[in-house]
């Protein structure tokens, strides 16, 4: 990798690491007020609706996002004919969901969904209305102004829903937080992009990109649709408190699984496919990302598995404490997730959207498994069974994407074995400090700080080379400041 493509990858990972950090945080300290004024149930019902708006969005992006950032010649006629026909669907879609709130309600048995359903819908349309300006700024691995953005809209949102929970507005408080937290995403995206799209649509550039982008639409909706099926078993089989309980474990996990994969797609995808036409960078590239990346997911979610009764103890409260086995599971299955993004980006970077299309389906076909546990057996083994199919997609993923680099599944995992390794072994110990009798706000903080010893001290003593790199980074990064 040269220097300059280097120099740049970094920055864009710094940026967009502290763009998703900036989100999560702020999201994640309003979330713990909002969770003390708010009960289990209503966060439920919000999860009920966030299924059908994480559908609606990957229909609207159609995978154009993509497909324009893989051309290296994309013009302002391309993004304008992406932008027209991205608002034309999400009007529609907003259309159906506004129609759709009173059977939503009837399934669920919950009559308050149909106002909630109305309101939400929105959010399809104001979301649409950012996709080509976020596009543009990750093409040009500008994640700088993205982070401003995230920091204001987060900030502002987060503000909103609180003062809203407090005077006593209830569930619609996350609504309205959401609303806000998208629409000043979306003005302050094309305030910093300043791109207006031209009165011009090309039917020969929908095409070419279509031909691109179809297979990813289709990749996309068997994904989000599949994934959110867990969400709908479990609250018409359990109950909205339950689903109330997964969300918020989910989202815990997602502090730093999804954020992860967030950045490494968000970043990788463009650096990768600007040297697309020289495998042997590729592969180098290629490698040190999964190396690196998995070294960190391992050595999070483990110890967030580890540290999770005193966590939620502390950040939630008692009546959230049955959440708890739920994040366990639900981290085991999460580190996986950006060994995931990286083998389904490097299909994309090989033009091959047929092979990420096959793959969705068998995935899928497998993953029948694990609802079917939901559904009959326990939620319990439902997410022991996610795992199981967790470590047959990444074998899925590998055995596609590894090929063509001459980077195979099981050179994969020798990479990463010792990463897991020290994680796994950092989070029993910190594991066993549960059964000491501590306080929980005596017992995290000696966790953590543990976790780190053991982490830092066995990866200098092994001289791990993915934990090297991110120690010369940070030291570089700290110098340059001085």
């Amino acid at each position: 990798m040269s220097s300059d493509l280097k120099a740049k990858t970094v920055q864009g990972f710094g940026w967009s690491a502290l763009d998703n950090v900036a989100k999560t945080g702020i999201t994640f300290v309003v979330s713990i007020v909002l969770a003390r004024l708010l009960s289990p149930d209503e966060y439920g019902l919000i999860g009920i609706l966030t299924i059908f708006i994480v559908v609606f969005n990957s229909i609207v992006d159609s995978g154009f996002t993509q497909a324009l950032i893989r051309k290296k010649d994309a013009t302002d006629v391309d993004y304008s004919t992406v932008f027209y026909v991205n608002l034309v669907v999400s009007v529609f879609l907003m259309i159906c969901f506004f129609f759709l709130a009173r059977p939503i309600a009837a399934f669920f048995e919950r009559v308050e969904l149909v106002s909630l359903t109305r309101a939400m819908s929105v959010i399809v349309v104001i979301n649409a209305l950012a996709l080509v300006q976020r596009t543009r700024m990750t093409k040009i691995i500008n994640f700088k102004s993205q982070t401003k953005i995230t920091f204001l809209s987060t900030l502002f949102g987060g503000v909103v829903g609180i003062v809203l929970a407090y005077l006593g507005f209830g569930v619609m408080s996350l609504v309205a937080q959401q609303i806000v937290t998208q629409g000043m995403t979306t003005i302050l995206l094309w305030v910093f992009g300043r791109w207006f799209p031209k009165a011009v649509f090309s039917k020969k550039s929908l095409a070419e990109l279509w031909r691109f982008s179809w297979k990813l639409l289709a990749s996309s909706l068997i994904d989000t649709t599949w994934k959110e099926i867990y969400q709908v078993v479990v609250g018409k089989c359990y109950s909205p408190a339950t689903l109330g309980l997964y969300t918020r474990a989910k989202q815990f996990s997602q502090m730093f699984s999804s954020n992860m994969t967030s950045v490494i797609s968000r970043v990788s995808y463009p650096v990768l496919s600007s040297i697309q036409d020289d495998k042997v960078r590729l592969k180098k590239g290629y490698q040190r990302l999964i190396r690196t990346t998995m070294y960190l997911s391992f050595v999070f979610m483990l110890g967030m598995a580890a540290t999770a009764k005193s966590m939620i103890w502390i950040l939630l409260g008692e009546k959230w404490m049955a959440c708890v086995p739920f994040l366990q599971l639900i981290c085991f299955t999460g580190m996986l997730y950006p060994l995931h993004s990286l083998n389904l980006n490097m299909l994309q970077v090989q033009g091959r959207s047929d092979l990420f299309l096959r793959l969705e389906i068998i995935k899928k076909i497998i993953n029948c498994g694990p609802l079917l546990l939901g559904i009959f057996v326990d939620i319990y083994w439902m997410l022991i069974g996610s795992f199981v199919t967790g470590c047959i997609a990444f074998y899925l993923n590998s055995y596609y994407s590894g090929p063509a680099l001459n980077y195979s599944t099981l050179s994969q995992v020798r990479d990463v074995l010792p990463s897991f390794g020290i994680g796994f072994f950092m989070a029993l110990c910190v594991f066993a400090l549960n059964f000491v009798s501590l306080s929980p706000y005596l017992l995290f903080p000696i966790q953590i700080l543990l976790g780190m010893i053991i982490v830092v001290a066995v990866s200098e003593l092994m001289k791990l080379p993915e934990y090297l790199e991110i120690k010369n980074i940070l030291f570089s990064k700290l110098s340059k400041k001085r």
